[in-house]
C-alpha cells in the first residue's frame, strides 16, 4: 500500500493486454516468463528491476491492475471473480511459453485463483506459484472489513497497516487519488470466498515474514494443502512488506527455484 510512482496515462493506441505489463523487461533468451502480481494499493513498479535478479532466460513481467500508475485513470475491479478472468484474457497472448506467477499479498490470492481459472479454461497451467505474505486461501479472514469505513477511519486502518507512509497519509490530494484504489483493493480480499477445488499440479514456494502481524508462520504453512507438486515454505526478516526490505532474499530463492524448473 504505496502511493503509485507515476500517473501519466495510457495513450489509448496501448493495445489491452500491453496496458497490463508495466515495466515488463523483454528478454530475447527468455524461456520462461515471471508474472508478478502486486499487494493491494501497490502497482506494477513494485517487481521493477527484478529481472536484474533472475536468471539470464527469464523474461520478468509485472502485472498492472486497472486503477494504478499508468492505468490511474480506469477504474479499478472491486470484486475478485471479474479481476481473475480479465486478468485471464488479458494475459493469454503471453502464455506462449512456458511461465510462473509470483504474488504478494493480495498478489497472492489473484497467482493462485488465476492457475485455478486457467485449469477451468483447459489452458497451460503455470510451471510454480510463488506466493508471499498471504495466508493460505482456505483460511478465513481475521480481520474485520474496512473498504467500506468512513475516509477517517480508513486512513486510521491504514496506519495501523503501516503499508501507506505517512507522508502520503496526511496528504489530502494524494489521499484523494489514492483511497478509491485503496477502497478497490481491500473490497477484492475482503469479498474474497475459497472454493474448495482440486489442489494445483504445479508446486508452490510459500514466503512469509517474520515480523508479519497479519500473516504468520502457520497461515503460510498451510498453502501446503493446494498443490500436489513440491512445497517450500520460507520465512524472512520483515514485517507484511517483507516483499521491499527482504527484496534481494526473496529474489535470490524465487531465481534459485526457478533455476530447477529450466
Amino acid at each position: 500500500m504505496v502511493a503509485p510512482e507515476h500517473t501519466h496515462t495510457v495513450k489509448p493506441s496501448s493495445p489491452p493486454a500491453e496496458r497490463w505489463l508495466a515495466y515488463r523487461e523483454v528478454n530475447p533468451r527468455a524461456r520462461l516468463r515471471m508474472f508478478c502480481f502486486p499487494y493491494a494499493g501497490g502497482g506494477a513498479s513494485a517487481y521493477r528491476g527484478w529481472g536484474a535478479s533472475m536468471p539470464s532466460t527469464v523474461e520478468v513481467c509485472p502485472v498492472q491492475l486497472p486503477g494504478r500508475e499508468s492505468r490511474l485513470r480506469e477504474p479499478p475491479f472491486t470484486r475478485p471473480l471479474p479481476l481473475i478472468q480479465a486478468a485471464a484474457d488479458a494475459l493469454e497472448p503471453y502464455l506462449d511459453m512456458p511461465f510462473v506467477f509470483f504474488g504478494h499479498s493480495m498478489g497472492g490470492m489473484i497467482s493462485f485463483e488465476l492457475a485455478r481459472e486457467l485449469r477451468r479454461r483447459g489452458k497451460a497451467l503455470p510451471l510454480h506459484l510463488f506466493v508471499s505474505g498471504r495466508r493460505a486461501p482456505h483460511l478465513p479472514a481475521r480481520e474485520e472489513p474496512i473498504h467500506d469505513l468512513p475516509e477517517p477511519e480508513f486512513i486510521v486502518k491504514l496506519r495501523e497497516l503501516n503499508g501507506t507512509p505517512e507522508e502520503v497519509l496526511q496528504h489530502a490530494e494524494l489521499m484523494k487519488l489514492l483511497s478509491p484504489v485503496l477502497r478497490a483493493d481491500f473490497a477484492v480480499n475482503e469479498t474474497y470466498e475459497f472454493t474448495t477445488e482440486e489442489p494445483l499440479e504445479p508446486g508452490i514456494s510459500a514466503f512469509g515474514g517474520l515480523g508479519d502481524a497479519e500473516v504468520t508462520r502457520e497461515d503460510v504453512d498451510v498453502w501446503r494443502r493446494h498443490t500436489k507438486g513440491r512445497f517450500r515454505l520460507r520465512m524472512l526478516p520483515g514485517d507484511h512488506f517483507f516483499l521491499h526490505s527482504a527484496k534481494d532474499l526473496i529474489t535470490e530463492a524465487v531465481a534459485r527455484d526457478m533455476a530447477e524448473l529450466m
